[in-house]
């Protein structure tokens, strides 16, 4: 039966011309991945280009050296890799820059060249806010950034055949950026790009910015570019955001389990993001995964996971996942990050599907002839995974973590590292000597907050070791044990965390100041003896962030981090946020 609309039309023929030139419209727009109305401003957005869904997309960099700031880019070089990603295949390209000696090269080379190649440009934003700043600092940083935006506007227009988006910032708004910029300066530079070029425009950001984004930057994009890297999130080990270590799961099939956990851990946060912008209406908005990835090497310490059939199982399940036939809903596109490895980012080496020398990966040396493969032989089975953990228990009366003095009959920790929480830390710790009394040197840690200005929840140092501790004979009536000596200004926090990934539970108990719970903490800048009782800590304790209180429990046979310090402001009430004061810690210890 039809409607009484259709029946108004059809006796009009214009009126159903119309009509179906509109529903063509709409249905091309829905094709594309965009269109429709941003609620809250009334502006169009723009529709993202079909081949977005089409052409298999990677991150692009030229640098081949050490150092990128000397190295010279040849338009040989750049037709090189481009010519050796068409034949594998990767026929969109993300580039981080508008430079000359990039952006420009390339679009240039691809022109050229004639290679069929597009093209999601980037402006590279500099720090307009971040604390610290003098005011020439900022004022240059702004006329870098006004230049660099030019520019990108100039390439957009120069090459619209090959620039099908332009993407304005980098990891700019995220808690730990390097380049922390208020979104508001972001929102004004992409409505200024958007101003003066036709193609859609977005800000590539890490999903802890886009779950949660504000409205000042939605209303400013046409759609989303996320960044997802669960590798990432698994450093440091004990307290990695997803379970990749699947201790439940037989070694014979654990490496599987742990890619299918870090698989699901990106959908997951591709979700909390596509449901921030259904809770906008906008609900057509696309969503493109901007840059995720996996190590081939570890770099920076990601041992048992970081290899290149890991790689290859990682990429194997992102093709999965944006494969429109297979899962309709996931994301427009997937720039894999990255296409080439670059020695100049030390630590963050390793996730090239070629390496330095453009040599294929495992990941994808079935798409090019074995003369042009990275050497090794590889199959699926060595694929690596985190080895069974047998926790040791611990039935000495006192269990040292750090201490110059050796005390009979204890349990002293080796191999035990101190880090900051978040990326990059919000607290950093370092060994320094003092002289006692009696003239005797003694080291003790060195504990500095440097919250971060962006996102002042607090701040936090934790202590670890590759496995974890039984240490349950410590709960009936163990204590906590430390020196501390510190001017900071009000409550600490200390603890312990046991489990990891989804069964990770904070332990950490709010001691007072002036030492009004009877602990021993005195925050006047001298050295006090500090003794908690387990039991007190353990009363404060709580499931990690995100996890379920089903799943994450207190669990003393499984201690990861057997001393945490922090100053979580929404627990401890303490109204000087951001303080940097140091903390001086020394004999830490366990006792019964």
């Amino acid at each position: 039966m039809k409607s009484s609309a259709v029946q108004v039309m059809s006796s009009n023929p214009r009126k159903l011309l119309q009509f179906c030139a509109a529903l063509f419209t709409a249905l091309l727009l829905l094709a594309c991945g965009g269109g429709g109305v941003v609620p809250t401003t009334g502006v169009q957005m723009r529709s993202l280009s079909a081949e977005f869904g089409l052409r298999k997309a990677v991150s692009y960099s030229p640098f081949r050296s050490a150092n990128r700031d000397t190295e010279t880019v040849t338009a040989a070089n750049v037709e090189q890799d481009l010519r050796l990603l068409l034949t594998g295949g990767f026929r969109l390209i993300r580039l981080f820059d508008s430079s000359d000696n990039v952006a420009k090269l390339t679009l240039q080379v691809i022109k050229d060249k004639g290679l069929d190649i597009k093209v999601m440009l980037g402006a590279y934003i500099l720090s307009e806010s971040a604390t610290g700043l003098t005011a020439a600092q900022k004022t240059a940083n702004q006329t870098f950034n006004l230049a660099e935006t030019a520019r990108a506007v100039a390439l957009a227009l120069a090459y619209p055949d090959i620039v099908l988006a332009v993407s304005v910032g980098n990891e700019t708004m995220v808690n730990w950026s390097f380049v922390p910029t208020d979104p508001t300066i972001i929102a004004a530079y992409l409505k200024s790009v958007r101003s003066k070029i036709s193609q859609p425009v977005t800000t590539d950001d890490d999903r802890g910015f886009y779950a949660n984004a504000p409205t000042t930057i939605t209303d400013a994009i046409d759609f989303v570019a996320v960044h997802i890297y669960p590798l990432a999130e698994t450093i440091p080990p004990a307290v990695a955001s997803w379970d990749w270590q699947q201790q439940a799961v037989p070694e014979a099939t654990r490496a599987t389990a742990m890619m299918d956990a870090a698989i699901a851990s990106a959908k997951a946060h591709y979700t909390e993001v596509r449901s921030l912008l259904d809770s906008k209406g906008l609900t057509r908005m696309p969503i493109v995964i901007g840059e995720t990835g996996w190590k081939a090497d570890p770099s920076r310490g990601e041992f048992n996971r970081a290899h290149p059939v890991n790689q290859k199982m990682y990429l194997d399940r992102l093709n999965d996942w944006v494969d429109k036939t297979k899962n309709p809903a996931g994301p427009t596109a997937i720039f894999y990050f990255e296409a080439f490895d670059e020695p100049w980012k030390a630590s963050d080496d390793k996730w090239g599907l070629f390496n330095v020398a453009r040599q294929a990966r495992y990941a994808i040396q079935s798409l090019y002839p074995s003369s042009q493969w990275e050497p090794g032989t590889w199959k699926l089975s060595d694929a690596l995974f985190a080895p069974t953990i047998v926790a040791s228990t611990v039935t000495a009366n006192r269990y040292t973590l750090y201490a110059d003095t050796v005390t009979a009959g204890e349990v002293r920790v080796s191999g035990l590292q101190w880090f900051g929480w978040d990326s990059p830390p919000n607290a950093f710790a370092g060994e320094s000597i003092g002289v006692a009394a009696d003239g005797e040197l003694f080291h003790f840690m060195e504990i500095g907050p440097s919250p971060n200005a962006a996102n002042l929840y607090g701040w936090g140092m934790f202590t670890t070791y590759s496995a974890s501790t039984d240490l349950s004979q410590f709960e009936a009536s163990g204590k906590l044990n430390l020196r501390i000596k510190t001017l900071y200004p009000g409550k600490l926090q200390i603890g312990f965390l046991t489990g990891s990934g989804s069964t990770a539970y904070d332990v950490y108990l709010p001691i007072s100041e002036r030492n009004a719970d009877g602990y021993g903490y005195i925050n006047d800048g001298q050295w006090h003896n500090v003794s908690v009782p387990i039991s007190a800590i353990k009363a404060a304790g709580a499931p990690s962030y995100g996890n379920s209180p089903s799943v994450a429990k207190f669990d003393l046979t499984k201690v990861t981090n057997p001393f945490v310090m922090t100053d979580i402001y929404g627990v401890t009430g303490n109204s000087a946020k951001g303080d940097k004061t140091k903390i001086y810690v020394d004999a830490v210890y366990w006792s019964k």
